[in-house]
């Protein structure tokens, strides 16, 4: 065994995972993890961890529920892309964003030029597993909210398609370990993330 092979069976794969460039930003369904993940992710990177959403709410001084029943989906949406513009121009960072964030063609343009996509890819069954017993995704306020859920991943799925990587998020896996898939899709892309 050489000198790094041992370096790296004594600590792990992932002590070191390299210097961000770019800012990561998290797209997906509501649900998918985006927000835990991309928490885990910044502080395994060690830079800063953003919430467009948690930023729109803070600017706003509401909530997003709030928001959309005084103004309205699309005034949100024209606050989410000013945000995510905002965040982008700071430091690399990791940012998690709103489920519907990446259906703006503009704000999908902004992304790929100054950070980088990555799609955490649940499918229905998990992201109902995990938005059902939650009161506040606007969205889901409906008579059928699990219709609702597949309504919107179906018509959602082909534009996250167009993430600049994606990760498979199957329900199972720990954070930790999601975090790790992320990094090794990020590997990919030494624009992004410089590995040492």
């Amino acid at each position: 065994m050489s000198e790094i092979e041992h370096s790296l069976a004594e600590d792990g794969p992932s002590s070191d995972p390299g210097q961000l460039r770019k800012t990561v930003v998290m797209v997906g369904m509501m649900g998918a993890g985006k927000t835990a993940v991309g928490r885990a992710l910044a502080a395994r990177l060690n830079v800063s961890f953003l919430d467009s959403d948690a930023e729109i709410e803070t600017a706003a001084n509401r909530t997003i529920p709030e928001i959309f029943a005084r103004d309205g989906e699309p005034f949100f949406r024209q606050k989410e892309t000013q945000v995510i513009r905002r965040l982008l121009d700071g430091e690399p960072g990791v940012l998690s964003t709103g489920g519907g964030a990446f259906l703006s063609a503009d704000t999908r343009a902004m992304i790929t030029k100054r950070g980088v996509s990555v799609c955490l890819d649940a499918d229905l069954k998990v992201l109902w597993a995990r938005v059902r017993h939650k009161d506040t995704r606007p969205l889901l306020r409906s008579a059928d909210p699990y219709a609702t859920l597949q309504g919107l991943f179906e018509a959602r799925a082909p534009i996250y398609a167009m993430a600049d990587l994606r990760v498979r998020s199957d329900g199972t896996a720990s954070i930790e370990t999601m975090v790790d898939r992320v990094l090794a899709a990020l590997a990919t892309r030494p624009d992004v993330l410089e590995t040492h």
